[in-house]
């Protein structure tokens, strides 16, 4: 696995380690910084008034739904945006495509973002904040709760993250033995990094199944762990594509489009693979005319259609409008899982017999937003002081 982690060159006597990452450089504080800088106190200010008034001073839920925006996007929907690593280091270094190499560490680093801002959701989202450490308590835990695994996988894969990132930091500050001796051991760390998403990502669907008829049979099925799985890995195919062509455009790199050719072909099958299993799974449960009656039926016409857009949109395409296609094609495979996820947790979801309804209120949006603008803001530090994009030749510019 080194020589996946790194490149090397042999001298005279010896092997010269060469890193073949670089920082971006240039000017830190930039228009966009400052406008994630902006969101990002506003988001901070709400936060702080959520922490001293309760949930109840700024969110719009209640006893019929318990949970809202802050669960729904920022902690199902931000983890899938999570596993741009995930997938990337199955390809790298389970199946030892080295090919993939430039994509590892932005694709980590993407994971990294989003389940520890995830786990910040999540501290934000809970009445009883206080009481966090419970969850690594062994007298208080519940074997039986999917909630716990869930819990307990997303916290050990933010540490495995963490180390899977060290090396940019040693690199940096030019601790070079830590490196190597770290290197030895990531074997370890990449082997948990590809199991704990599989099984959480789809505890996050079996989550869904608990709650029986109260899901709309346009989502409720005991196939909810599988699919949730796979929108886990065609939304890191995507993340991975759409972070690439954003950082092509907005750094003035190339694009990869060898490898990201690749990869959309891997998003390509998985999102065909989803889309037809749920036709299968209609079939099987006798729900063929859910998508034409049931609750919610608009929403499902709305992921579905955005589904097949991004298969035919990343279709091969002239060489001319390739990165185009493959913005566009990421974006709405993108989109359709984040609009697929939303529905099974908030839009599908029907509430015990009363008179319950959910929006969530501007302050829960605006905590959303500052919690993905702090992702952007730490995005642009961390390229731009440190190596995490493959270095670029001269000859682009």
């Amino acid at each position: 696995m080194a020589s996946i982690l790194s490149d090397r060159t042999s001298g005279s006597t010896e092997s010269t380690w060469v890193n073949p990452h670089k920082p971006i450089g240039g000017r830190l504080i930039t228009e966009p910084f400052l406008i994630a800088l902006i969101f990002v106190g506003i988001g901070g200010i709400l936060m702080a008034q959520r922490f001293a008034g309760g949930l109840g001073a700024v969110a719009n839920i209640s006893d019929g739904y318990p949970w809202g925006m802050w669960v729904a996007v920022d902690v199902v929907i931000g983890s899938a945006f999570g596993c741009a690593g995930y997938v990337m280091a199955f390809l790298a270094y389970i199946l030892n495509k080295g090919k993939y190499h430039p994509l590892v560490r932005p694709a980590v680093l993407a994971s990294l973002f989003g389940y520890g801002l995830a786990g910040l959701a999540v501290l934000v989202d809970l009445g009883r904040y206080w009481n966090f450490y419970h969850l690594l308590l062994p007298w208080y835990a519940q074997p039986n709760s999917v909630m716990l695994e869930v819990g307990l996988c997303v916290a050990t894969y933010t540490i495995v993250l963490m180390v899977e990132f060290t090396p940019a930091f040693l690199e940096k500050f030019g601790f070079e033995n830590a490196r190597r001796k770290l290197n030895r051991l990531l074997f370890f760390f990449v082997a948990l990094g590809v199991l704990l998403p599989t099984m959480h990502q789809s505890s996050l669907g079996t989550m869904m199944v608990v709650v029986g008829h109260k899901l709309s049979p346009l989502w409720q099925t005991q196939m909810l762990p599988v699919f949730f799985w796979l929108t886990a890995v065609l939304m890191g195919f995507g993340v991975v594509i759409w972070e690439s062509v954003m950082a092509s455009l907005c750094f003035n790199r190339p694009t990869e489009k060898a490898v990201l050719r690749k990869v959309a072909e891997l998003m390509l099958v998985t999102t065909a693979l989803f889309v037809v299993l749920r036709l299968v799974d209609f079939a099987v449960r006798g729900q063929l005319g859910a998508p034409f009656g049931a609750h919610g039926t608009l929403m499902f016409w709305v992921e579905t259609a955005l589904f097949i857009a991004g298969i035919l949109v990343v279709l091969p395409k002239p060489a001319r409008t390739e990165r185009k296609a493959l913005f566009l094609g990421s974006s709405f495979v993108l989109f359709g899982g984040i609009i697929y996820r939303l529905n099974v947790y908030i839009v599908g979801f029907i509430p015990a017999v009363g008179p319950w309804s959910y929006f969530p209120s501007l302050a829960e949006i605006f905590v959303t937003v500052g919690i993905f603008a702090l992702e952007v803001l730490l995005y642009l530090i961390f390229v731009k002081t440190l190596p995490v994009m493959h270095a670029v030749n001269a000859k682009h510019g």
